[in-house]
């Protein structure tokens, strides 16, 4: 998908600045980031309070493969479970064997039961 400067604006920002919905974590040295984690937060009464999603996951392209972003998910689950998250979910492309994989190894589990549906609110500028 591709996004107008204007939308990744209205939907960074807010996260950024301290909104209580969602958080983003920078991975690797201040001046030099090679990603980051944006996690967003709702609440499951099935799993007992709060969950979250992760919303974006990326990691520089130069340096993937090197173990930083699963250090970086590592380090991120207990800190986000001592904050009292009871969940955390993730979408991954049936294509990326090796990201199920890596999720897998910290913890992840595919729920069979269930498939993942959305619902997208309609724009005002939408024909």
């Amino acid at each position: 998908m591709t996004f107008s400067d204007q939308h990744l604006k209205d939907a960074i920002l807010p996260l950024l600045e301290g909104s209580p919905y969602g958080a983003i974590w920078v991975i690797g040295p201040r001046r030099a980031p090679v990603g980051y984690i944006a996690v967003c937060f709702g609440w499951s009464i099935e799993l007992g309070g709060m969950d979250g999603f992760i919303d974006e996951f990326y990691i520089r392209e130069k340096v993937r493969g090197r173990g930083m972003g699963t250090e970086a998910l590592a380090a991120l689950l207990p800190e986000l479970a001592k904050a009292g998250l009871k969940a955390l979910h993730l979408e991954v492309n049936r294509d990326k064997e090796s990201a199920a994989r890596l999720y897998a190894r910290l913890g992840f589990k595919i729920r069979d039961r269930y498939n993942l549906m959305t619902w997208v609110a309609p724009t005002p500028d939408a024909p």
